[in-house]
């Protein structure tokens, strides 16, 4: 994710989110953010007991998260902006001269600002319209869930035009202002041009504007926000009071309420040290062979993305606990981070993974068979590794390496033993339809913060309270991407681009077989660019409908998809992943380039055999 889920504070090369503390004044916002996440789980929780146990359904479950949830993603996202947490590829502002730097920056902010402002009334006016309309259970107007998106859009205006203000020279704030207002101007002058362009409009606004944006180190969100207003503006007639419906709808599934829920699983998991106690277990019991702890790294990431569904939460807890010992037997730095970065990537596609979830969402994919799935395709995709892992293992250095003692690896599996049980439990629950993501993912919190307290130290209500913050920074700004993203995909289609599009590809020479291997190449591109969640709401909608006309089974081009996907997410010097791998290891960008590149083949092996049968991801449905 999000990768989103991407909290590291990167170098400027790459993706930047940072980590100061949040505004005094930001405390209750934070607090309130704090208080919903809590509510959400308490419900959801309320909701599975009583169904599962009682066998009583509780009508109004699905109404209080709703509401609850769409509140929590917009104060998120303005806790996102007030610590600057929003995901924002800084790849070319940190080519620039330092001067240049702080004028971009500043321009940056002011983007972000005038969308937030332009959007201010239409998120208002879409209040008042869904003033009218009650929802059944608790028969509430829905007004009072779509304030949230009127009161975290003005918040975060405020909040950026504060931090412009407080940061920027007069005289870049007074610039900056002036290209605005003058581009603006402009293609409000234009616009009786624009509107005959047709599809020309698409590259102008969908394509230039939101490059522009992304390469002045503008927030994904606002990129795609920023291109979708000055489309509708200046090409159509379509009110944007329409753009806050498709963002709110883009954010307001239930199915992704598992999303927070599974960050802030992440975020117990790096508190606890349930994932260092997977770890040690593997390592005890294969740390003696030859390539052994290549093979721990990657078991370690395989089973421990199956609690956490976060790569860098994964990268994070592996890196430390083995890079020593793996350097001590001769591993090269680059070699580990090639390792490191690729079984990352590997593990994408095991439950509970957030890019999964996400998918199914918006392509209308089952969640039970994209866990079942991939978890397999995730095995295809370790033994590659693992094979070259193997191959390239004649530089280890196996002096006085011992096998451990029985006891040792006893008594380590019985320290792993209530987190590896995690993943099985949460694959098995899904997958088996014994409760969705979202009830599995309340249970597996719940179960992790119970076993944390018991057997690996608890949890301080201070490091809680910041589990949760973090939690809701986090969220509100991947919700954000997927609103924003969902609102430009809507725009894309209505233009009949996607329906064109459609035509061009179902003809291709070669059937599916070349409709698979563009599939390849553009979602390797796209995730070099734009990391997983935009990319997946931005193409699935145009990309799934062709591949169910072509025969495709949808869980096996979701496989296809996000391995693609997260090849790019790794592969330098763009892909985001590649520099969040060198952060944490603590190695040059520039010494690992050169070890990664035989893992990213190894892995782009074992896509290709993933799309050519299609009974690696469908065998188990």
């Amino acid at each position: 994710m999000v990768d989103i889920a991407d909290k590291i504070a990167l170098p400027d090369v790459a993706l930047e989110t940072g980590l100061r503390p949040g505004s005094a004044f930001m405390r209750p916002v934070e607090i309130i953010a704090s208080l919903l996440l809590i509510l959400i789980i308490g419900v959801l929780l309320l909701g599975v007991v009583s169904r599962y146990v009682f066998s009583l359904p509780v009508i109004w479950v699905d109404e209080v998260t709703s509401i609850s949830f769409l509140w929590l993603a917009m104060l998120g996202s303005a806790i996102a902006i007030d610590r600057n947490e929003h995901l924002r590829l800084t790849l070319f502002v940190g080519m620039m001269p330092p001067r240049m730097r702080e004028f971009v920056n500043t321009f940056a902010l002011l983007v972000v600002a005038t969308f937030l402002l332009a959007m201010i009334y239409p998120a208002v006016d879409y209040a008042m319209e869904e003033s009218f309309v009650t929802s059944p259970a608790l028969g509430l107007s829905l007004s009072w869930r779509v304030s949230a998106i009127a009161f975290g859009i003005a918040a975060m205006f405020l909040l950026a035009l504060r931090h412009a203000i407080r940061s920027a020279r007069p005289a870049d704030f007074l610039v900056g202002l002036a290209i605005i207002v003058a581009v603006g101007a402009f293609c409000w002058f234009m616009a009786p041009f624009f509107k005959g362009l047709g599809y020309g409009n698409i590259v102008i606004f969908l394509v230039i504007v939101v490059a522009a944006c992304l390469v002045a180190g503008v927030p994904i969100a606002f990129c795609f926000g920023m291109g979708t207003l000055c489309f509708l503006t200046f090409t159509t007639s379509v009110p944007t009071l329409v753009m806050i419906g498709r963002m709110d709808e883009g954010m307001s599934s239930l199915i992704l309420l598992s999303v927070p829920i599974f960050v802030l699983l992440g975020c117990v998991l790096d508190a606890t040290g349930m994932g260092k106690a997977i770890v040690d277990f593997l390592a005890s019991m294969l740390g003696h062979v030859r390539a052994g702890m290549s093979y721990v790294l990657l078991g370690s990431l395989f089973l421990v993305s199956g609690i956490s569904g976060s790569k860098v939460s994964d990268m994070a807890t592996v890196a430390p606990a083995l890079f020593p010992e793996m350097k001590r037997r001769g591993y090269k730095p680059k070699e580990l981070i090639a390792l490191l970065a690729t079984g990352a990537a590997m593990a994408e596609t095991v439950p509970p993974s957030i890019v999964l979830i996400v998918l199914g969402s918006v392509a209308g994919v089952s969640i039970a068979g994209l866990f079942t799935s991939g978890f397999l395709v995730a095995m295809v995709l370790l033994l590659v590794l693992a094979v070259l892992a193997r191959w390239k293992a004649g530089i280890e250095s196996l002096g006085g390496v011992k096998r451990a003692p029985l006891g040792v690896i006893w008594k380590a599996a019985l320290i792993a033993a209530p987190a590896l049980v995690l993943p099985f439990l949460i694959r098995s629950a899904v997958g088996g339809g014994v409760a969705t993501a979202t009830e599995v993912s309340t249970i597996a919190v719940v179960y992790a913060m119970i076993v944390g307290i018991v057997m690996y130290g608890g949890i301080s209500p201070r490091k809680f309270y910041e589990m949760l913050v973090e939690t809701a920074a986090l969220s509100g700004a991947i919700l954000m991407i997927l609103g924003a993203a969902s609102a430009m995909a809507w725009a894309l289609t209505q233009t009949g681009f996607a329906n064109q599009l459609a035509i061009w590809m179902a003809n291709l020479p070669g059937g599916w077989m070349a409709f698979m291997g563009i599939t390849i190449l553009v979602f390797i591109i796209l995730g070099c660019v734009l990391e997983g969640l935009p990319a997946l709401v931005l193409m699935a909608p145009l990309m799934f409908p062709i591949a169910k006309k072509l025969g495709i089974n949808d869980v096996h081009y979701s496989m296809v998809v996000v391995t693609s996907m997260n090849i790019g997410l790794m592969t330098p010097p763009i892909g985001i992943g590649f520099y969040i791998a060198c952060k944490i290891g603590n190695v040059s960008p520039d010494e690992a380039m050169s070890a990664i590149w035989p893992y990213l083949v190894a892995l782009l092996a074992g896509l290709i055999l993933i799309a050519a049968f299609p009974i690696i991801s469908t065998i188990a449905l």
